[in-house]
């Protein structure tokens, strides 16, 4: 509870100065001290650990103030404007028409001036799918068949789908969807989506597949088979990064090693699903169980030594 009202009077504070810096005013570390009875060291920190690297803070002799010209308009929430801030900066990595809408739409709620968020998401652009994508939702919202072409190799098929979620896998747009002819469930790249319409015929969501969705860690993931379970060990060079980012939300730690390392136990329902992670990590992790998705991994790595040898030899 301490913690709690620690958080909020602090937040509170960054309002109070936000907002009144907004206002035009210069203040001092000092006054500021005694007017919110703390030391002047935690109003350094206030301005020098966080306003400056969310906002043009400047000082003007023994004053802070708010760089000449910026001025917040709408939005005076210190939290409120980091979310945003995060948000555009996300919308900007996918790009083109969907970066410019939503860039339009976030400059009438915050201030379009100033942005200390970077990020760096390796999303296709799909900005020229934004009509078919608006037929998608409403039909996957109304549980509504639609009606597509898809587009193959050389040719385009035309198809009837339950449409369940619009997903990015890897920086990959899907479509996952029910084939209406058999309810097999099945994945769509978005880009190869076009002509979609919605039919009047209803279906009924499968709370088994919405928790399917939820698990899943790539689009290898298979409605057909039973989820078995794989244990994974990462040693202590790479036990944070699995600690701070979850595989999925099957993950569990099983074990912390005294030197660091970690064992963790989840579940897939296709080996592809984690082949890909466990070799980006290697020699870091290590499968434990089940052995033949282990004995999977080491006969790949033979492959590739030998695929080595020869391009080198040639």
């Amino acid at each position: 509870m301490g913690y709690k009202h620690d958080y909020d009077r602090a937040l509170t504070r960054l309002i109070i100065i936000v907002t009144r810096l907004n206002e035009g005013e210069e203040l001092s570390v000092s006054k500021l001290a005694e007017e919110f009875n703390v030391s002047e060291r935690t109003i350094q920190r206030d301005f020098n650990e966080k306003l400056i690297t969310l906002y043009p803070i400047e000082k003007s002799g023994r004053r802070w103030k708010m760089r000449d010209g910026f001025k917040i308009e709408k939005i005076k929430d210190i939290e409120d404007v980091i979310v945003l801030d995060i948000i555009e900066k996300m919308s900007e990595s996918i790009g083109g028409k969907f970066y410019t809408k939503a860039k339009k739409m976030l400059s009438k709620i915050k201030n379009d001036d100033f942005n200390p968020i970077y990020t760096k998401l390796d999303i296709e652009d799909i900005s020229n799918k934004l009509h078919e994508i608006t037929i998608l939702e409403n039909a996957i919202k109304s549980q509504l068949h639609v009606e597509c072409k898809y587009k193959l190799e050389d040719y385009s098929v035309s198809l009837e789908l339950k449409p369940l979620k619009i997903a990015n896998y890897e920086g990959f747009w899907y479509l996952i969807a029910l084939d209406a002819r058999n309810d097999e469930l099945k994945k769509y790249y978005l880009k190869n989506i076009f002509q979609s319409k919605t039919l009047e015929a209803e279906f009924t969501k499968d709370s088994k597949l919405e928790e399917l969705l939820e698990n899943s860690i790539s689009v290898w993931f298979q409605s057909d088979k039973e989820p078995f379970e794989v244990k994974l060990y990462a040693n202590k060079t790479v036990a944070k990064y699995f600690k701070r980012k979850p595989i999925s939300k099957s993950q569990h730690i099983e074990s912390t090693n005294k030197d660091g390392s970690i064992e963790i136990t989840l579940k897939i329902t296709h080996e592809m699903e984690i082949l890909p992670l466990v070799k980006y990590w290697i020699p870091n992790v290590v499968v434990l169980e089940p052995k033949w998705l282990r004995d999977m991994i080491d006969d790949d790595l033979i492959e590739y030594q030998k695929f080595v040898k020869t391009q080198c030899e040639n």
